[in-house]
């Protein structure tokens, strides 16, 4: 059976151009969406740049762009995409934290399924959030991992979704939750230790939802 090689290897370096293509022209209208914060053809660009996530990445870096802009402008899509919905949401809002939030003499127990229980001993910034939770009707957890995302969901069934996390979790996590409203903020300052997080935004995100 004759197969035709050269035609393929045309079809096939017309698909990667062409995917270079498409992934630029995404990271071009999410540029410009985040900078100018006007939304242009959110869609294409949330699917584009999830498709091509690591290329867009490469392509960042091949023209000297800090590769976490593709994070921050999916983050701020998904953000602006989902506000509205996240702002009317009244029952089962969740906050999801990282363990790394804890401070490092915190000595909390991880439950299997809920993740780390707060003493609120007021230590780290977390027993503030709680307190602006217990405000505006929403639970917090902490966790580990993304496994307890997916436990958490299967018995509490979120219906909304605040979400703090790294560059390399966040984006992706939204992603992951993105059939509920959801809202992320990045972490000020990340590590898997230790870490600081914009309390007055998380705070802030919780406070538009008391209409």
């Amino acid at each position: 059976m004759y197969i035709p090689y050269e035609f393929l290897g045309k079809i096939f370096t017309y698909l990667v151009l062409f995917a270079l293509a498409g992934t630029g022209i995404a990271l071009l209208l999410g540029a410009y969406s985040f900078k100018k914060r006007r939304i242009i053809f959110p869609g294409f660009v949330l699917f584009t740049l999830y498709l091509f996530y690591s290329p867009s990445k490469l392509l960042c870096r091949f023209f000297r762009i800090r590769e976490n802009l593709v994070d921050d402008i999916l983050i701020d899509l998904r953000n602006a995409l989902m506000l509205d919905r996240f702002v009317h949401t009244k029952k089962n809002r969740v906050v999801f934290l990282p363990q790394c939030m804890r401070h490092p003499e915190c000595r909390a127990r991880c439950d299997p399924i809920h993740g780390y229980e707060c003493k609120r001993c007021g230590k780290c910034d977390i027993s503030k959030i709680y307190e602006a939770a217990d405000k505006y009707n929403f639970k917090v957890f902490i966790i580990p991992g993304s496994s307890f995302v997916k436990k958490i969901f299967k018995e509490y069934r979120p219906q909304s979704c605040l979400g703090v996390a790294c560059y390399n979790e966040l984006a992706e996590d939204m992603q992951e939750v993105s059939f509920i409203p959801v809202q992320g903020v990045l972490l000020l300052r990340d590590g898997c230790f230790n870490t600081k997080a914009d309390v007055e935004e998380i705070i802030r995100k919780m406070e538009i939802c008391d209409v």
